[in-house]
C-alpha cells in the first residue's frame, strides 16, 4: 500500500504527465505530419460535442476537467480545438507569393500520423522531463470516423519508476481548418475506464 506522502507524490506526477501530453499533442497536431491544409479534400467542421461525465468539474485551465475528488482521483479529460488559419480569404497575388515560398499546399496531409510518430514523439518528450525511460507504449492506434468526418483513437500506457501505471485514450478528429482532440487519462487504480467509455461514445462533429 502507499503512504500517504508515496500517493501525493505519484498525483503530482500524474499532474506533470498531463502538462507534457498535453503540451506535446498541441506541437504534433500543429507541425506537418497532421496540419489540416486549406484546398484538401476535408469537410469543413465548426464544433465537436461530447458529454463530461458529472464527475468531472471544470478546472481553471481551459479545456482541462477534473475529478470532483481530484487529488485522491488524478483521472482527467481535456479537451482542444487547434485552428490552422487557413480559411483566410486570399487573393490570387497572394496565394501565388504562398505556393512560390512554399507556405501553402494544395496537397491534405491531414492523415499521415502514424503509430510509429505518435509514440516516438510522446516517448521522447516523456523520458526527457524524466530523465529516464518511462516505458511509453502505444497499445492500440486505429483510424476511426466520427460524424462522416476521419480521425485517430489511439490507447497508450507509461509507468516511470516507483509510480503507477498511466493509462492515456486519445481520440482525433480532422477537418479543413480545425483539428480536435480529446484525451482521457488515468491512473492504475482510478475507476473511471466505464465513465471514459461512455463519455467518448457522445462525440459528435459538425
Amino acid at each position: 500500500m502507499l503512504s500517504r506522502g508515496v500517493f501525493y507524490k505519484v498525483r503530482i506526477c500524474l499532474g506533470t504527465m498531463a502538462a507534457i501530453f498535453f503540451a506535446v499533442m498541441a506541437g504534433l497536431l500543429m507541425s506537418d505530419v497532421v496540419k489540416t491544409r486549406a484546398g484538401g479534400n476535408l469537410s469543413v467542421a465548426t464544433q465537436c460535442s461530447f458529454v463530461i461525465p458529472s464527475e468531472f468539474e471544470p478546472d481553471e485551465e481551459q479545456g482541462l476537467f477534473r475529478h470532483k475528488d481530484y487529488p485522491m482521483e488524478s483521472s482527467s479529460i481535456k479537451y482542444n480545438i487547434y485552428y490552422n488559419g487557413q480559411d483566410k480569404v486570399l487573393t490570387n497575388r497572394e496565394k501565388q507569393a504562398l505556393l512560390r515560398n512554399g507556405e501553402l499546399s494544395l496537397v491534405d496531409e491531414s492523415e499521415n500520423l502514424t503509430k510509429e510518430i505518435y509514440q516516438d514523439t510522446m516517448s521522447k518528450a516523456y523520458s526527457q522531463e524524466y530523465g529516464q525511460d518511462v516505458s511509453y507504449e502505444v497499445t492500440s492506434f486505429s483510424k476511426k470516423s466520427f460524424d462522416g468526418f476521419p480521425g485517430f483513437k489511439i490507447t497508450a500506457e507509461l509507468q516511470p519508476a516507483e509510480d503507477m501505471k498511466v493509462y492515456q485514450t486519445a481520440y482525433i478528429i480532422l477537418s479543413r481548418y480545425r483539428t480536435f482532440s480529446i484525451t482521457y487519462q488515468r491512473a492504475e487504480d482510478d475507476e473511471c475506464e466505464d465513465l471514459f467509455n461512455t463519455s467518448a461514445a457522445t462525440i459528435h462533429v459538425r
